[in-house]
Order: structure tokens, then sequence, then C-alpha cells
């Protein structure tokens, strides 16, 4: 026989708690008995207690933001694995659309793919802090006031029914839920909906000061200000991040990142390990650390830690590329060659791959093939000065001297400051008898510090002097 029933689970990402939380209380008070992973339940104990309390419960809410199914398209990520449960045991799926969510919208559409399609033909509803009450409302009378067939509700174990007893006790206990924390919350991901990245620090910014615990808002406008360049006000805000949330792994690696392009690589190499500590599946930390390995020196510590963000993700595409950087400067030039090709593969767009595909074939004397490979970096990126200098250096060595002079005078248009394309200039000038014009060159080379690279400075002297002799 169908009945009603006051049962509840709350689904939700961990971003979206206060969401979570506000619905749980007003539900409490209208006399549902709701469950929701409040606390954070020790690992041990989460999964036979997540999964028996959705079996316990005839009402499922799942609450969707844009960024909430971001990580649904791995297998073992619980929030996937709570909207699977819950549509195998067929309990009344009720999605609560919140800001800016949207079926139709083509990245949320190609995240509820597979075992999840189904959660796209559920009778959704929207909830807005504008109409929270009258939301609530709608949701009680329409949406939770639904006869269900009974379906078999197995008695959960002690230890699962222990789990909702405290998590309904630390729900009851927790301050009300205010307006100004759901405001920020979709403050926060109208900041993760912006493309523009001024909208987006101002987005979180402005959902900050609202709700100043909103660790990831400090973690996401770290990544906007790191785009931008200020990578000291980046990495005060993944400081904040981690103040708020000592043991999440991403502002510990995002952190990382920004030591490094400051050439902090002890400082991003510490940040690296903490954050492989808190998720030691995580191939980016793991590929991030083997850079900063790389660049101290470390070629083969760099490898192992690229082999380990291959292995925990095959597809990894620029943890190959990396692999194969490491290896052409063991001197592996045919490993290096075949992480390349593996990079490319599976992203063929990548300019990077080419261009250091195209010195790997310089360095085996495969000139043809470094040319291929510049010219197609270049065509991807036509700004790529460091393409248009290597390809000018291979075009040298095979005797096209005009043509390698063009790539030279490209390299040094995109970046004035390139001084391995002055001095790479100056020979060819040298060659063609143009004495005035690579005196010019070695000129412009020492006056921007190039030294050591090709001559050191003495010699390049030495050379300008005897080119002004002949003059």
């Amino acid at each position: 026989m169908p009945r009603i029933e006051k049962t509840v689970f709350i689904s939700y990402r961990r971003t979206n708690a206060p969401w979570a939380l506000a619905i749980s209380q007003s539900l409490t008070i209208s006399g549902y008995d709701v469950f929701f992973d409040y606390t954070s339940i020790p690992s041990g104990d989460f999964e036979v207690s997540i999964l028996e309390n959705i079996r316990a419960r005839a009402h499922f809410l799942v609450l969707l933001t844009p960024s909430a199914l971001e990580r649904c398209s791995e297998p073992e990520d619980w929030f996937r694995r709570e909207i699977e449960e819950a549509l195998a045991q067929k309990r009344n799926i009720v999605p609560l659309m919140l800001e800016g969510f949207d079926f139709s919208t083509p990245k949320i559409a190609s995240q509820l793919t597979g075992t999840l399609a189904p959660l796209k033909r559920k009778n959704a509803m929207t909830v807005s802090v504008e109409y929270y009450k009258a939301s609530i409302e709608r949701l009680q009378s329409q949406f939770l006031n639904v006869s269900v067939y009974v379906v078999i509700h197995p008695a959960p174990s002690p230890a699962a029914q222990q789990a909702a007893k405290e998590e309904q006790a630390a729900v009851k206990a927790a301050p009300k839920v205010t307006e100004k924390e759901l405001t920020a919350q979709g403050l926060f991901e109208r900041g993760n909906a912006a493309t523009d990245l001024d909208e987006q620090i101002h987005f979180y910014t402005e959902a900050i000061r609202l709700d100043s615990s909103l660790f990831k808002a400090f973690n996401n406008r770290g990544l906007a200000l790191d785009k931008k360049g200020n990578l000291n006000a980046a990495i005060a805000d993944y400081n904040e991040a981690l103040r708020i949330k000592p043991d999440e792994a991403f502002p510990f690696n995002n952190r990382g990142i920004a030591r490094a392009r400051k050439g902090d690589l002890d400082g991003a190499f510490q940040d690296y390990n903490e954050a492989i500590r808190l998720k030691h599946d995580n191939p980016e930390a793991f590929s991030n650390r083997g850079n900063a390995l790389e660049r101290k020196g470390y070629l083969d510590r760099a490898i192992s830690d690229y082999d380990e963000a291959i292995r925990l993700n095959p597809n990894y595409a620029n943890a190959f590329n990396h692999r194969g950087i490491a290896r052409a400067r063991k001197g592996d030039l045919d490993s290096a060659i075949n992480d390349f090709d593996e990079a490319i593969r599976l992203k063929p767009n990548d300019p990077d791959a080419l261009y250091n595909r195209g010195k790997a074939c310089m360095d085996k004397g495969d000139i043809d093939g470094a040319i291929s490979d510049f010219s197609e970096a270049i065509r991807l990126k036509p700004d790529y000065a460091s393409a248009f200098n290597n390809r000018g250096i291979a075009r040298s060595d095979k005797g096209d001297l005009d043509g390698a002079i063009q790539d030279y005078t490209d390299a040094i248009r995109l970046k004035p400051d390139h001084a391995n394309a002055f001095y790479n200039r100056a020979l060819l000038w040298r060659q063609k008898n143009e004495l005035g014009k690579a005196i010019s060159d070695y000129h412009r080379y020492l006056d921007l510090g190039g030294s050591g690279r090709y001559d050191d400075t003495e010699q390049v002297q030495q050379m300008i002097r005897d080119l002004q002799a002949e003059l």
C-alpha cells in the first residue's frame, strides 16, 4: 500500500554545506527524520553509514550547483556514489537546483551521463535565497508529500544508527544558517560560472565579505589572482584557505604552483608533499612535484613522480610531456620522443609537447622532423617566440639562412628581450657579410645579459672587435 513517509537523506557537495544545513534545519522543525553527513563521518565508517542511511530513508534530496558535479566523472567520488545508490534503491529523488544550475547547460549535461543520466529525468525544483521559505513549503507540500509504494527499508546497523543520531544532534546544536551565508553561496557559484578573471575575483570577494569561512572562495580567488600574475595575493588567499581547512589538499597544491612560479622551489616541494600526504591519489600533485624536482636537477626522482602521476591517470598528457623533458635532459632521447608522442596523441593541440618533441628531434639529427614540429607549434600558438628561435636554428642547420633570419626576427618581435635570438641572428648576419647588423645584434645580446649560453662575454666582445676591424 502507498503511504506518506517523512524520512529524508540530503546529498550535497561540501562547498554547499550551508544549504544542506539550512534545509535540514527547516525539515527537522517540520517533523522530518533527516540525515546528512554534517560533521564528516570517519573514513572507516563512512561507506556503511552513508549507504545504509540512504536505504533507510524514503526521500533523497540532491543539492545541485554547477560546481557540485565537477568531480562526478571520478567513479569513486562519494557525491556520485550517493546518487547512484539512491537511483538503484528507487528512492523518491528530488533534485534541488541552487544558484546557476541548469540541466540543459552543455557542461552539466556532459557530466550527467552513464549511471547518472536518470537524474536528468527526475522532477526537480529551484531553491533560491529570495524565496527560501516558499521553496521549503513547496518542497514539503508537493515533492515530499507524495505516496511512495512500500519498499524494503532494511534496518540500519547499530553503527549506522549511531552515526545518524550523532549527525542529527550536531545539526540540532548548529547555529541557524543565515541569509548572508546562503547569499554568499550564490555569489561563490557566480564566481565559478564567470569566465572573466576580474568578474571571478569580484564575486569571490563578495562571497568572502558575507561569509569569511568559505575556504573554497579563498582558494578559487587565489587561482584567479594567480592567472592574472598576482602571485603574492594568490599565496595569501591559499594561506587563508588552509587556515580555515588545514586538511584540504588542493590549496597546498595550488600554493605550491604559485611558489614554484616565484622561484621558491623548496617551498613548492613542501606544499606538494603535503598535498600528496592528504590526497595520495592526486596525479596533479605528483606531476607538479616532479616539475619542482626536475627544475632542481633531481631527474630520476622527477621521473618517478611522473610515473606515479601517469599510473594514477593514464591519460595525463602533461605528465607524459614533462617526463619526456626529464628523459631528454638525461640524454634518453628515444624514450623522451615516445613520451612526447603520447602527450600529443592525448592532447593534439598542445604546442608545448610539439615544441619539446621538435627539440628532441633536433638533438637526434632529425632536422626535418624538428622543423615540422616547430611549425605546427607556431600554427597552434602564433606568439611562440621560442619555437620561432628553434625553428631558426633548424633552418640554419639546413642552410636556409634567409628563413632562419626571418624566424629569429619573429622571435625578437614577439620577445624583444630574447637574447639568444639576437645572438643566433648575429651569427647569420656574419655569414651573409652583413657586418654592421651582426655587430648591432651582438651588442644587443650583451645588453640583455646574454652570456654563458653560447660564448662568454669576453668572446663576444672580441667578435665585435674583429667585425669592427673588418668594416
